[in-house]
């Protein structure tokens, strides 16, 4: 006897609908027959259906990475697709962000501002402590070794510079920004300029073209930029330099400077605070030149120079793989599939070893970008909290040893796949560019 039917929403059950439950699990009549379906055909059965009643068209605005799913049923008649539990990341959550704010405790969200000076106390004694101990040795033994350390701490500033930017660091707006200037202005960042822009990411985070900072390029932009151009932007090192060309030019597709006031980046009343980032940013450059004279260009570069371009490599390391790396695809929104909430869930948290507790636990992302207003010791505990809400929306991080060598390899994999999106459709995932990856397809 036949047991399924078609309707508007494609091939459906006729005995019983269950509801899907929220661990997406979806359990079904038996049936031993089993369909194979594209995911650009049909995608998530129940996020169709509600696209055609909301939309009352046929269209099915989705561009997914092309991958055939296996659809079957197990002993208990549920239905598993890929050997595994139905799921679908770009399907709209069972929860709003009220319900995560709920689940939060309510001590998460008070900031300390003598807690917030403390870390910068000790970032700052570590930073002229290793400097100093490096220039009293000055031999090869000790410089990679301090390389690394003070690049690591110049990092930590601009973590601790950047939770001034979100008002996290404390509820005095001064407060935040005299802090926030000292220390970006301190590692080459002008503090407004990029506040700013950074505010702009949080609130569009997801969006494909709205979002400022590491969004997919769209397959049109992608495809008119040189051959050089694309090498350069997928091809280690070069990506892990880019922040310095960002803070100039932006990315691809996008115009202005984060040094200049009439930039697009901003609107009229903001240009007196972009002004002032940049001439304390133009201070810090002159006082390096100064000491240049006084230490010697080679002694300044050691000290300083190599130790900023290694921050500027762990910025654009951790920053890049918060949103990519992840060893599943991940959605990108735009028109109305976009939400704050969709968005922020597409975020990811890492886990960096011994480093999370020097770069004041920036790994945890999701919670942050969702609410940036948790100083950063609360989040942790405001991560744990929401998990239970967050479901299969949020993705444990994998385990790191010591030292986060494994996202390395996040890296490589993603800068091999992740390339562009359709210029169509409202959720899309990253395609892959054969000819950057050696013939290897999305």
């Amino acid at each position: 006897m036949a047991s399924w039917v078609l309707s508007e929403c494609g091939l459906r059950p006729l005995p019983r609908v269950y509801p899907k439950p929220r661990s997406g699990q979806v359990s079904l009549n038996s049936n031993p027959t089993k369909l194979r379906f594209s995911r650009t055909d049909l995608g998530n059965g129940s996020s169709f259906c509600g696209i055609l009643k909301e939309k009352k068209n046929w269209a099915l605005r989705v561009s997914a990475p092309l991958r055939v799913q296996e659809v079957e049923e197990n002993k208990e008649g549920e239905r598993v697709i890929n050997g595994g539990e139905e799921f679908d990341p770009g399907a709209a959550p069972p929860f709003n962000l009220s319900d995560i704010r709920a689940a939060i405790p309510k001590h998460c969200w008070v900031k300390d501002p003598w807690r917030s000076m403390g870390y910068v106390v000790r970032d700052v004694v570590v930073v002229f402590g290793l400097a100093a101990v490096a220039a009293h040795f000055n031999n090869w033994i000790v410089w990679p070794l301090y390389w690394f350390a003070q690049s690591t701490m110049f990092w930590a500033l601009f973590v601790l510079g950047h939770d001034c930017g979100h008002g996290s660091f404390s509820s005095d707006p001064k407060l935040n920004s005299v802090v926030g200037h000292i220390l970006h202005s301190s590692i080459l960042v002008p503090y407004h300029g990029w506040r700013i822009s950074h505010r702009t990411h949080h609130q569009n985070h997801g969006h494909v073209e709205n979002d400022e900072s590491w969004h997919p390029l769209s397959e049109k932009i992608y495809k008119n930029l040189d051959t050089s151009t694309k090498k350069l932007r997928f091809t280690l090192p070069f990506p892990l330099l880019a922040y310095p060309f960002y803070l100039w030019s932006r990315s691809p597709g996008k115009k202005g400077s984060h040094f200049h006031p009439d930039s697009d980046l901003f609107v009229p009343n903001e240009k007196k605070d972009v002004i002032t980032s940049t001439v304390c940013w133009t201070a810090m450059l002159a006082l390096l030149v100064g000491l240049s004279f006084v230490i010697g260009p080679v002694q300044l570069l050691k000290l300083y120079g190599i130790p900023y371009v290694g921050n500027v490599m762990w910025l654009d390391l951790v920053t890049y793989l918060h949103h990519h790396g992840h060893e599943d695809k991940l959605p990108w929104y735009r028109g109305k599939e976009w939400s704050y909430l969709r968005g922020g869930l597409t975020t990811l948290d890492r886990d960096y070893g011994w480093i999370n507790n020097i770069h004041h636990d920036i790994g945890t992302h999701v919670i942050h970008h969702l609410f940036p207003q948790i100083p950063h010791y609360h989040l942790i505990e405001a991560t744990e909290a929401a998990k239970p809400v967050l479901g299969k929306y949020y993705r444990e991080p994998k385990k790191s040893a010591p030292l986060p060598f494994h996202l390395l390899g996040d890296l490589i994999r993603s800068l091999k796949k992740d390339h562009y999106v359709s210029d169509v459709g409202d959720v899309v995932y990253y395609q892959t560019d054969p000819q950057l990856s050696g013939g290897e397809k999305s």
